[in-house]
Order: structure tokens, then C-alpha cells, then sequence
């Protein structure tokens, strides 16, 4: 891709779900290693890896996998509450006063969906230069939750939420398919970030991924389910 792509990891120190999230181990290496190793597997795709930390010793985990690490993330920026739009724009503003040149594309790669691989990241960017669009999300579809089983109670009575559920509907036949976010990537054009303020814009592409790349670590139980997954994908490729 022609256009320069800025690769934001953002990785704060103070992960309440699961403590030290970033840097636990996981198979032998930091939970952000992963992410950052399939970034830099990317290669050309990204002109720079950064990493949006405060946290000296996960700075220090980021520099030693590969990442960059030019700036310390101010701490009102590292908060529960802060949100994730400032942040992004004070990595994005700092590294094109450094550079005295602005990005073209953010693309933000979550630590806690280590699962991604450099091909997901090249399709997502062969999406965002079909043009047309302020943003390229990655989903995966969802059949156990499907909003056509999600329910509300009134006056002590089970309703549907949103969409009718017919008795004896397959799974497979639930109609239209649903997808949810699954972390993994968010690619997003540099105006829209910085000028729109918004992290998706109004004109969103969908990048679809499997099942089993769509982990993404938000408590101990799913940290233990990617353990147990990228073993078995360690064994399988040995």
C-alpha cells in the first residue's frame, strides 16, 4: 500500500479484567509480543509499529519484541475511564510532528486478540485502497449470539428483544446473519480520526474472520481459553 499506514498498539498498564494483561505470558511470551510480531511480519504494508503505553515495564516488553515505544502515554490518557479517541490521537499527532508529515491510515491492533495474522491486516488494507470507506472493521460471525435470541423481561413475561425468534429455528438458518467486532483490527483514515473525531466514521467495511482468529482476552476465563487454544496451535504446526 502506497499510502503510509501507522500501526498503533495501545496498551495500557492498568487492565483491571485481567491484571498485567499485556504482559502475562502466554506460551512463552508477553500477550502483546504476539501482536506486535504479526505486525512486523506485515512488513512493508505498515510504515511504522508504535506502541501507546505508560507502563515502563510493558514499554520495555515492546521495545524487546520489536515495537517502537517514542513516547510515554500521558496518564490522563491511561485511565478506566478514559476513552480510546484521545489516545489514539495523541499517538498519531506525535509521531507527524516527528516525522513533519501526516499519516494516510491509523490501524489499531488490540493486544488481547493475539490471534490475528500479517494476512488479516494485508486483506484489511487491500479493502481500505478499494477506497470508499472511512474505516475497515474486522467481525466474526456469531450464531450463539445472535440477537434473535436475545430476550427482555416485562411484567414478568419473556419478550424479544429486537428480533422475533420462530420455535424450532436451526442456528444456521437464523436470518439475517450477525456479526460482532472481535478487536482484532481497526484501520482507520487519518482525516476521519483526526479531523471527524471518530475512531469508525460513518462509511465502515467489513473484514470477516474465522472463528478460531477471533479470540479476544477480557477476563481470566477467556485468558484461559486462548492458553489452551494457542497450544493446540503451537502443536499443531510442530
Amino acid at each position: 500500500m502506497s499510502e503510509c499506514v501507522l500501526a498503533v498498539i495501545p496498551a495500557r498498564g492498568g487492565s483491571k479484567g485481567v491484571p498485567r494483561k499485556n504482559i502475562r505470558d502466554l506460551c512463552g511470551k508477553p500477550v502483546i509480543a504476539w501482536t506486535i510480531e504479526t505486525a512486523l511480519a506485515a512488513g512493508d504494508d505498515l510504515h511504522r509499529v508504535i506502541v501507546s503505553t505508560d507502563d515502563a515495564e510493558i514499554a520495555e516488553a515492546a521495545r524487546a519484541a520489536g515495537a517502537e515505544t517514542p513516547f510515554t502515554r500521558p496518564a490522563e490518557l491511561a485511565t478506566d475511564t478514559a476513552p480510546g479517541l484521545p489516545m489514539l490521537q495523541h499517538a498519531v499527532a506525535f509521531v507527524e510532528e516527528e516525522e513533519g508529515a501526516p499519516v494516510d491510515w491509523v490501524l489499531v491492533l488490540q493486544p488481547s486478540a493475539p490471534f490475528r495474522n500479517a494476512d488479516d491486516i494485508s486483506e484489511s488494507l487491500k479493502l481500505a485502497r478499494e477506497g470508499g470507506c472511512d474505516s475497515v472493521i474486522s467481525v466474526t460471525r456469531v450464531m450463539a449470539e445472535h440477537p434473535i435470541l436475545m430476550k427482555k423481561i416485562e411484567s414478568d413475561r419473556l419478550l424479544p428483544y429486537c428480533l422475533e425468534e420462530k420455535e424450532g429455528t436451526r442456528r444456521q438458518d437464523y436470518d439475517p446473519p450477525a456479526y460482532l467486532r472481535n478487536g482484532a483490527i481497526y484501520l482507520i483514515r487519518r482525516n476521519v480520526l483526526m479531523e471527524d473525531n471518530s475512531i469508525w466514521g460513518e462509511a465502515i467495511r467489513p473484514y470477516v474472520m474465522p472463528e478460531e482468529r477471533s479470540y479476544d482476552i477480557d477476563s481470566e476465563r477467556d485468558f484461559k481459553l486462548v492458553q489452551l487454544a494457542m497450544r493446540e496451535r503451537l502443536e499443531a504446526a510442530d
